[in-house]
């Protein structure tokens, strides 16, 4: 399925994201490489301005406009004023940019200084048009109007030369790499992180690509597959009985070969019904790091009928 035009748009925001700490990264270092400083320019100023700001208000922004939306006085009002803001914004920060690469040490301070200006602004823009103006859009646009925006978005694109998202997305891509910058996990510590693991309403176990368990969650709680520490270390397909080894050795060998992204399975279990899936994990360039398998009561789920939109007071 083609994807919808807020897909494209928060998908933007995503690889931006990640742009952002790429930038900090770069910038951080006692002299910057001056290669890296271009080519963050290149992004924010041939991508982000003239590219993904272009879709919004070529394409989003009037459509929604025509369709009730104020122009003046309301997130629309907002959002075209970040636009302006942050458009003047990068104009100063590409001045410093273009002053430093150009060999001038005294640039450097303020180019940190503006860039961290401009970031801030630009997180918080993209947080509103993710959670305020796209949905607001989605209420009021009409059933055909998506494919509208998906096609003006293909415009505004293709006039800036082949493939345009293709080759940004590459230097995005390069500069987040070269910038080590890696999945927000990074951010936790161990205790948090297993804290996390511990209270989401399923049980974890990882094995490593040399199918040795390494994990596995909620080790001081009740668990539908009662396991010990001792289950650490070993081969999983002693963890299994005999006759469902051959399973997990098929299983381990498709997601290793990449045909399989999923198995799963459900269970009737002492009253409980019971789905268990195993998922391949892999690292940012692709490689197969192991098998992560989730295990989880879902009776309860099963039972849902209807909506419920307020809090329970019971």
């Amino acid at each position: 399925m083609a994807p919808r035009w807020t897909e494209l748009l928060m998908r933007d925001h995503e690889i931006t994201e990640k742009v952002f700490e790429a930038g900090e990264r770069i910038l951080e270092a006692p002299t910057p490489d001056r290669q890296h400083v271009e080519k963050l320019l290149d992004y924010f100023v041939n991508y982000v301005e003239a590219c993904h700001n272009r879709k919004e208000e070529d394409h989003l922004f009037p459509l929604i406009e025509r369709r009730g939306v104020p122009r003046q006085g309301g997130p629309l009002a907002v959002m075209l004023m970040e636009h302006e803001q942050s458009e003047q914004v990068l104009a100063e920060l590409r001045t410093l940019g273009v002053e430093y690469i150009g060999g001038d040490p005294e640039a450097l301070d303020p180019l940190r200084a503006v860039y961290a200006q401009y970031i801030d602004l630009l997180k918080n823009h993209f947080w509103k048009e993710n959670d305020i103006l796209y949905p607001m859009a989605q209420r009021v646009m009409a059933a055909s109007d998506g494919e509208t925006v998906v096609e003006g978005i293909k415009a505004t694109e293709a006039a800036l030369g082949p493939d345009t998202r293709a080759r940004y997305y590459g230097l995005a891509n390069e500069l987040v790499s070269g910038a080590a910058v890696r999945d927000l996990v990074h951010g936790l510590d161990h205790e948090t992180l297993g804290a996390m693991l511990n209270t989401l309403p399923m049980e974890l176990s990882f094995v490593d690509a040399r199918d040795t368990v390494r994990y596995f969650s909620h080790e001081n709680h009740p668990k539908i597959f009662p396991r010990t520490r001792g289950a650490i270390g070993m081969k999983v397909q002693n963890c299994h009985p005999q006759k469902s080894v051959h399973l997990v050795n098929q299983i381990l060998a498709d997601f290793r070969a990449g045909k399989r992204d999923v198995a799963e399975f459900w269970i009737d279990m002492q009253g409980k019904e019971v789905h268990i899936r195993y998922w391949p994990v892999r690292s940012p360039e692709g490689d197969y790091l192991g098998c992560l398998e989730t295990v989880q009561d879902i009776t309860s789920i099963k039972a849902l009928s209807g909506e419920r939109r307020l809090l329970d007071e019971s």
